[in-house]
């Protein structure tokens, strides 16, 4: 693929409490702050997370902060898709700290790929994909 190909930046979430969703995607995926845009005068703020090697280039997750906006409720027409080593751990892991589990890791079809359903804390739902 050539250098100027377009290639895909981040995928936004908007979360109803910003610590509690940075505490979230830091503590259980290793994300970190890469840098942090405030509109104080419309109150909203956005916070890019990527991983903690990432070098600046790859993908990464904005988490959208606005108080006066309600975050609504939660489709289940979308997802991200994450990522993890040993995911029957993880997964375990996981619903043992809290964290929603709304199907355990299993593979959907004969030979495919295990995958387990989780929600973040605002229920956005996180595919996890068996990286083993």
């Amino acid at each position: 693929m050539s250098s100027d190909a377009p290639r895909l930046l981040h995928a936004m979430l908007r979360v109803s409490d910003l610590e509690r969703s940075l505490a979230f995607y830091s503590r259980h995926f290793g994300l970190r702050e890469q840098r942090r845009i405030a509109f104080p005068e419309i109150s909203r703020t956005l916070v890019f997370l990527a991983a903690a090697e990432d070098d600046g280039r790859g993908m990464q997750l904005e988490l959208w902060h606005e108080p006066a906006l309600p975050v609504g409720a939660v489709s289940t027409d979308g997802h991200l898709g994450i990522g993890v080593h040993d995911i029957d751990t993880f997964v375990a892991n996981l619903s043992e700290l809290g964290v929603p589990v709304h199907q355990t890791p299993r593979a959907l079809r004969p030979g495919g790929r295990r995958i387990a359903l989780i929600a973040d804390p605002d229920g956005h739902e996180l595919e996890l994909l068996a990286l083993d």
